[in-house]
């Protein structure tokens, strides 16, 4: 795990400023690479590469980066990790590639010697893992840049004048004399759509997201021009596995598959135990976590380390279920009960550590759950994935029942969204004010109704509805001065898959929107701020590739989201210990923003500051802060995001 960054140029920079200038953008990751730093030059040619290590594989100077391939012609920055690098050396072995001297153990050595010996494109094929890369061809006078299948790791890119700059994160970029910084006001309202920044685009105009499962290639014998037209390309296509396993889902039986994919999540879980330095793992006591902490526990000879945070507040409190995992699989269980003022300590940070606005209000516990297990590991395994490759998620009322809702005229779903909407506005309204329960009952049924009032107003088809639940708010551009969604990336990614049932296309779109742009983003940034590394085996791509193959019927049962995975995790931990509803990693932000967090927040928004700044229609906000504060509705979401906005701001 580590940081990379690298930049080319045809101004003609004197070397001594190529050097100074790599050395400030690699030294902003230091965060993501505490041990080892490299940068390597080459003024003749306009490139500059740099690195900052977390050591996990190979601790010696044999894993120093960039690396030079052996026969002198690539040169490499990566970060991540290559799990079947071993097997990949035998490959090399077995297939002829003998003369190969290998220095060291790194899993960077094993990938230049596969781009030796079977090409870029296809070494990337065959790897298991996590990465991002960037890659200095001699002999080609080419840069390429890839990204895992996934998103687990990030890379972004783009041209500043006429400089090429590419990193881990965009502090990265910031040292370099040619990066503008000039905020997108189109990003930032898909940023306040979605509370993340969906890739490609970036908070910063000319900067952009490689995309999952992408490389990109600039043969610097070409103009500038030619440069910055050229796109990514996919080695590997969600949308072809999706669609491959929908036409030729799994034939076997429930218990057949049950086997199957118990034995192929172990396989990932023990690849994903491979490390030189302390590992352990994420335990929230959820399905997903629960399962990644049993197939670890069942493949360690002694108590693996597990990882929890707790809520005071009963409604968002986990913690009890995960000491419960804890004590059953007799793992080394450590917990941390979380209070306003933690939240407050972490707060400060989160401008710095997401250095693009980024609001899932998770981040916060997600960076103490960070910060605590790096007190005693460098590794934690995590549970991500489960939800968008197993069903898991809540957003079941409108999914199921669209079938039935999609034949009520257009015309008469309006005017009933248009009857709910004026209930919600007075009547119930009323009955909040006046209600001992304002912050229970009401409010929920308040938020549920509204929820209804808008899909039935502006759902007109399939991907709208599974586009609405993907938003936060409908309506940014009433929010952002000067903005609008210009291109609808969403729809781009619809038209990438030939899904025709609701529930996999759902499933499908969120795997390749949000789980890269929030959750991959929100565990990677709040985990390398304190020097960690995770990993996610269900993440790996042979799981992904095994879940769309089974049957839509394994996946939801009867109502029962996830019912293979729970099947698979009956067989390490009794039912009764996590077949419950799901609550998710969140904090009592609503409370908060009412109670400890209000006079920071209130400071944040302040009119002035709002108006001085220029991106927010500033009645808008104060309008959402007065229903938050009164009871009558819970803003806090629209809420954080734009106060995550401010305080990103504040480090620009």
């Amino acid at each position: 795990m580590c940081g990379i960054v690298g930049f080319w140029s045809d101004d003609g920079i004197h070397p001594e400023k190529f050097q100074a200038t790599i050395s400030k953008m690699t030294n902003t990751l230091t965060h993501r690479g505490p041990d080892d730093v490299g940068v390597w030059v080459n003024d003749k040619n306009g490139i500059a590469l740099g690195q900052r290590r977390l050591s996990i594989l190979d601790l010696s100077a044999a894993g120093h980066q960039p690396m030079i391939s052996e026969n002198g012609r690539y040169v490499v920055v990566f970060n991540g990790e290559i799990y079947n690098h071993l097997s990949l050396r035998k490959s090399l072995l077995d297939e002829g590639a003998v003369s190969y001297n290998w220095h060291g153990q790194s899993d960077t050595e094993t990938l230049l010697a596969g781009i030796e010996h079977w090409g870029i494109v296809e070494t990337l094929k065959k790897l298991v893992g996590m990465f991002a890369i960037g890659i200095w061809d001699y002999t080609d006078t080419t840069i390429t840049l890839a990204r895992d299948r996934i998103g687990e790791k990030p890379l972004y890119y783009g041209f500043q004048k006429n400089t090429l700059l590419f990193g881990s994160e965009l502090k990265a970029l910031k040292p370099h004399k040619d990066f503008a910084g000039e905020i997108n006001r189109n990003s930032i309202c898909l940023y306040l759509r979605h509370s993340y920044v969906p890739t490609p685009h970036s908070i910063f105009n000319g900067i952009k997201k490689l995309p999952p499962g992408t490389l990109i290639q600039f043969p610097l014998k070409e103009n500038v021009d030619t440069l910055k037209s050229v796109a990514p390309m996919e080695y590997w296509s969600l949308a072809e596995v999706a669609n491959t396993g929908l036409n030729n889902p799994f034939k076997g039986s429930d218990a057949e598959a049950v086997e199957l994919l118990d034995k192929q999540i172990r396989d990932s879980v023990k690849l994903q135990m491979m490390a030189d330095v302390p590992l352990g793992v994420f335990l929230s006591g959820g399905i997903d976590s629960s399962l990644i902490t049993s197939l670890m526990q069942a493949q360690s000879v002694q108590s693996i380390k597990t990882f929890s945070i707790g809520f005071e507040s009963a409604e968002f409190n986990e913690a009890i279920y995960a000491n419960a995992i804890a004590k059953h699989l007799g793992t080394d269980h450590t917990e941390l009960y979380v209070t306003s003022e933690d939240a407050m300590q972490v707060i400060p940070l989160l401008g710095k550590i997401y250095d693009e606005p980024f609001s899932d209000s998770s981040q916060i516990p997600t960076y103490l759950v960070s910060k605590l297990a790096k007190t005693d590991v460098t590794v934690a395994l995590s549970g991500d994935g489960g939800d968008e490759l197993f069903c898991g998620y809540n957003s079941a009322f409108f999914v199921d029942q669209w079938k039935y809702i999609s034949k009520i005229p257009y015309s008469v779903r309006k005017l009933l969204g248009d009857l709910i909407r004026c209930a919600v506005n007075y009547p119930i309204d009323a009955l909040i004010k006046h209600s001992r329960n304002t912050n229970t009952r009401f409010v929920k049924l308040n938020e549920r109704l509204t929820s209804l009032a808008n899909r039935l107003n502006k759902v007109d088809s399939v991907d709208s509805l599974i586009y609405s639940l993907a938003s936060v708010i409908d309506n940014p551009e009433d929010v952002v001065l000067g903005a609008q969604i210009q291109s609808n990336y969403f729809t781009d990614i619809c038209k990438m898959s030939a899904i025709k049932d609701i529930k996999p296309r759902q499933m499908f779109l969120t795997t390749k929107t949000y789980l890269p742009d929030d959750i991959l983003v929100k565990v990677d940034r709040a985990a390398m701020a304190n020097s960690l590394e995770t990993r996610m085996p269900l993440l790996d791509h042979r799981v992904i590739e095994m879940a769309w193959g089974l049957p839509m019927l394994m996946k939801i049962r009867n109502g029962e989201k996830k019912w293979i995975l729970k099947q698979v995790l009956n067989k390490y931990v009794p039912n009764h210990l996590f077949d419950r509803s799901k609550s998710g990693f969140s904090i009592p932000l609503a409370q908060w923003l009412r109670g400890p967090l209000k006079a920071w927040a209130e400071d944040l928004l302040n009119k002035e500051r709002l108006v001085k700044e220029g991106y927010f229609d500033v009645e808008y906000i104060h309008e959402k802060w007065v229903d938050h504060q009164d009871g009558v509705k819970n803003n806090q979401t629209f809420l954080w995001s734009i106060l995550m906005f401010e305080m990103w701001l504040l480090e620009q």
